[in-house]
């Protein structure tokens, strides 16, 4: 349970489940009539903060910046819609289907809002009297439940769509190497041994005689070839990146959103208005 005192730091701070879990922002703390005690705390849910739901906060606690909430996040979400009326009260109806829907018995509540002592929120001195709380909001819980003229309020819901970005996938590039068998033809050289023969004639007969007598002799040719050597060298060839293009497509959505009617008795049937 929070006490007055501590609703400033309440107002538009997290509401969190008992497991840390955001369900949203506090709105507007309702207080009890008779005791002038925090009883039910408005959280703003909904992807737009478009939807409110009523928690009771005489189980929670603040704790360092957010109130925690003994209830799961899907519990309150699901809570009953209920209307305030212009004085900023729940009617006893809507508490009862809110302290249904929370599992808390209507007797038990009641009386542990009027023990007085530390362990209830009875206050001498209030006289059930109006006290703004520490923002300066009148809201009060418990009420009379009756408005100051005889007109009924007919509602509606309505359906916002919007949308919201989310992870749909990863790219990534990844280098690996692949080896290929490659087959170039290359031209190679290589020398032979071809004998010549030339007769003695006047013009080579001086180079003939310039040898040696009759005798033995040796004469050695080297011979040269050519073969193929293959050597590798890395080149860049590319450079490649990932970048996204966004593209827009349409996608139908559906709900389901409830109106009240109101059917009147009494009135002539041919008389206009008479099912709104």
């Amino acid at each position: 349970m929070i006490t007055r005192e501590q609703i400033s730091s309440v107002m538009d701070h997290p509401v969190c489940d008992a497991e840390g879990n955001k369900i949203g922002d506090a709105k507007h703390v309702f207080l009890d009539d008779a005791t002038g005690q925090p009883e039910w705390v408005s959280v703003k849910t909904g992807l737009f903060g478009t939807s409110e739901s009523f928690v009771p906060i005489r189980d929670a606690s603040v704790v360092e910046d957010h109130l925690e909430v003994p209830y799961p996040k899907d519990k309150v979400k699901d809570a009953p819609n209920v209307d305030v009326d212009a004085g900023g009260h729940l009617s006893e109806q809507e508490e009862h289907r809110l302290y249904e829907h929370y599992g808390i018995a209507w007797d038990d509540a009641w009386q542990q809002a009027n023990q007085p002592g530390e362990g209830g929120w009875a206050h001498t001195g209030t006289g059930g009297m109006p006290t703004p709380d520490a923002t300066g909001d009148m809201s009060r819980s418990t009420g009379t439940g009756v408005g100051e003229d005889d007109a009924m309020t007919r509602s509606e819901e309505r359906m916002r769509v919007g949308t919201e970005r989310r992870e749909a996938g990863r790219a990534r590039l990844r280098k690996y190497v692949v080896t290929e068998e490659v087959q170039r033809t290359v031209p190679v050289r290589r020398e032979e041994v071809r004998v010549e023969r030339e007769p003695i004639t006047d013009a080579n007969r001086d180079a003939a005689m310039s040898g040696h007598d009759i005798g033995e002799a040796e004469h050695e040719v080297t011979l040269h070839e050519e073969r193929p050597v293959v050597e590798t060298e890395a080149v860049p060839v590319e450079r490649v990146r990932l970048s996204t293009e966004e593209h827009t497509d349409e996608e139908t959505v559906r709900g389901r959103i409830r109106k009240e009617h109101i059917d009147t008795d009494g009135v002539d049937d041919d008389e206009e208005g008479r099912h709104l």
